[in-house]
Order: C-alpha cells, then sequence, then structure tokens
C-alpha cells in the first residue's frame, strides 16, 4: 500500500512556562491507532491544493517539504501539506489558525471543511507553520502515511469553535511529561522527543536544521536527516542503524 500525504499540527503553548502540547485520544471504533492519544492531523485531500490562504509557506518550509518528496514533487503538493494540516486541526480541535477575511474575499469551496472554516471569518495562515518532523507508516499496516509534523505557537490560534467531527474522543493540553505516560502510539513517543529537541534548539533558528525522518529502508526502520543546507538525506548513525531512539514494531 502506497503511503498517502499527510500532515499533523503540534500546537505548543508556553504562557505557564513549560510547553504544552494539544492531544486528542482517537475513538476505540477506528481502525488506524484506535484508543490512542495523538496531534490533531490526518491526509490531504484535494480540495487543500487550491483553496485561498492569508499567506503561503515559508520558502525554507517548502524547500524542507520537497525533500524525498514520493511520486511528483511539486509547491503545489508541498502547500496542501500545509493546509491539510490547518484544516485537519479545524476538523479535530475547532482550531482556527488564519488571518480575518476581507468581506471581497471569494472563499465559497466544495469541501465543507474549509466552508465551515471560512465561515468564522478567516482565511488559512501557513507563514508560521514549521516543519521538525516527518515519518513514513512502515508496510503491513491497515493504513499508510507519508506524515509531516508542523509546529506552531498557540499564539497563533485566531478563534476557537465548539463543533468538531468527533474523531478525537477530548482534546488536552499537556506537558512534554504528562503526554509521555499516555497510550501513545510509538512514533507519537519518538516524536515528543523530536519535538523537545525542537523547542531547545530550532524553533527561534533560521529554520533550516535538519528535519528527523523516519522511515523503512531495506526492511530497517531508520532514522535520517533531511537537510536543505545541501539538499540531501543523511543516515543519522549517532544511535546505530540510523536511529537515535529505539522504535518497537507498533503502528507508526
Amino acid at each position: 500500500m502506497r503511503p498517502r500525504d499527510a500532515a499533523t499540527l503540534v500546537i505548543v503553548d508556553r504562557v505557564l512556562g513549560v510547553p504544552r502540547v494539544l492531544m486528542g485520544q482517537r475513538r476505540f471504533d477506528q481502525v488506524f491507532m484506535p484508543g490512542k492519544y495523538v496531534f490533531p492531523g490526518g491526509r490531504v485531500d484535494e480540495s487543500d491544493r487550491a483553496v485561498e490562504s492569508a499567506d503561503e509557506l515559508h520558502p525554507v518550509e517548502v524547500s524542507k517539504l520537497l525533500l524525498d518528496m514520493k511520486g511528483h514533487p511539486s509547491p503545489v503538493r508541498a502547500r496542501a501539506l500545509g493546509m491539510a494540516a490547518l484544516r485537519e486541526t479545524f476538523e479535530e480541535a475547532g482550531v482556527v489558525i488564519g488571518a480575518p477575511a476581507s468581506s471581497s474575499a471569494e472563499t465559497r469551496c466544495e469541501a465543507p471543511s474549509w466552508n465551515a472554516f471560512f465561515a468564522c471569518g478567516y482565511l488559512p495562515k501557513l507563514s508560521s507553520l514549521r516543519l521538525f518532523a516527518r515519518a513514513i507508516t512502515p508496510p503491513g499496516r491497515p493504513r499508510r502515511y507519508d506524515t509531516r509534523f508542523f509546529h506552531i505557537s498557540a499564539d497563533e490560534i485566531s478563534h476557537q469553535v465548539d463543533t468538531s467531527d468527533g474523531e478525537l474522543l477530548g482534546l488536552h493540553w499537556l506537558t512534554i511529561e504528562d503526554a509521555r505516560s499516555l497510550d501513545l502510539p510509538s512514533i507519537t513517543r519518538v516524536i515528543l522527543e523530536d519535538l523537545t529537541d525542537f523547542l531547545r534548539d530550532g524553533a527561534s533558528g533560521s529554520g533550516d536544521a535538519p528535519v528527523p525522518y523516519y522511515h523503512h529502508k531495506n526492511g530497517i526502520f531508520r532514522r535520517d536527516l533531511l537537510s536543505v543546507a545541501d539538499a540531501s538525506m543523511q543516515l543519522d548513525t549517532e544511535g546505530g542503524q540510523g536511529m537515535v531512539r529505539p522504535i518497537s514494531n507498533e503502528r507508526a
């Protein structure tokens, strides 16, 4: 099964000093990761490619997204990944990341979720998204996704509504330490550690730090580093066999 493009948004709130992240628990009747605590996110829809936005991804973020992009790489697909992260977060958490739309903006489209977003009076805002990790679901899983993990500050939340699509049972602002104690997918546990590194080293930096990239190659689940500095993918050998942090054979 070929992995589908997907995106996840990790919203970080630092108001209380200790970073907290927004997570929810997936319903137990879902085929993919039932009962697991996850960040809001999901697969890219066709509508994500063409919907109007208030601004665009930073060029460095587009460059990072294009590295080792499967199929036919394009800036349009890169943009759609950012848009999917915003749309899915709105659907699952009711959180709007956007800028006020002008009264003359034409924001109608065929996607109900985007129309609900626009009805709040905002256009999606992409410029503050920062890619900090990527992971492809291993072969043999009931669903496979090529997921890009974006960071954004909770300061960028423009609006919030009560409605959601019901995919997540509940939403909580959790410290990273509290999140570690929950029933997490193995890859989410690893991404939390990458987030810790990113918040310490990269969140306020130039944005071109290497991006950890988890995927299978020749039967080995490994961690590579995607670097825009030299437009390359390099093996991270700090932990041996391309892995810095061991991952069990659970769903990723």
